[in-house]
């Protein structure tokens, strides 16, 4: 099993990575708050690496930190959560709030998030509230990226959120702030495409 990758970005798409490892390149699943904090195409980058076998596909899933790591392993001991849902949930919230949210059982704020409903939402908090205490919060600072707007609104689409909503959103947290890392973009858009 690979669990941990280190080598030259290769490519930054909006919901994957593929990295260079001694003339290998891996196609890795990323969320959004691991895609701020990695280097342009060129650096270097080491991911913890989750990887998924089912009977026809072998699917890498990274993470900048291992708290995010943590947190996605499990979510996906959730009854109905899969790897695609639980990075989504890591793609709209950072790793201190969904522990916030959890702890709090906050169902609005997770019933925001694109394919978790109720019902998923209760089960989260059931299953997960006395586990989530022994992961590690540290969240590291991420990093500005060259990402532009339009690939914050493909890797929001991609979430579940709707094409017209994700530009809308941008569009609004963009207003009179220029200079705003990807970062910023995200958490922001976030903020508001969470509370519609």
């Amino acid at each position: 099993m690979i669990a941990l990758i280190t080598g030259t970005l290769k490519r930054k798409a909006a919901d994957y990575l593929i990295v260079d490892v001694s003339g290998v390149g891996y196609q890795v699943q990323v969320p959004l708050s691991t895609l701020c904090g990695i280097p342009e195409p060129g650096g270097e980058v080491t991911l913890h690496i989750h990887t998924h076998l089912r009977e026809d596909a072998l699917s890498l899933f990274g993470f900048l930190t291992p708290s995010e790591k943590d947190m996605f392993l499990l979510l996906m001991s959730v009854s109905g959560i899969g790897p695609k849902l639980a990075l989504a949930v890591l793609s709209s919230l950072p790793v201190n709030e969904l522990c916030g949210a959890l702890q709090s059982s906050d169902d609005s704020k997770l019933c925001a998030i694109p394919g978790i409903g109720r019902k998923t939402a209760a089960r989260m908090v059931l299953e997960l509230k006395d586990k989530i205490a022994r992961l590690s919060m540290d969240v590291p600072g991420a990093a500005p990226s060259a990402l532009g707007q339009e690939d914050v609104v493909s890797a929001l689409v991609n979430l579940g959120y709707k094409r017209s909503q994700a530009e809308d959103a941008v569009r609004k947290v963009r207003e009179g702030r220029p200079g705003m890392t990807l970062e910023q973009l995200i958490r922001d858009t976030l903020s508001i495409l969470v509370k519609r």
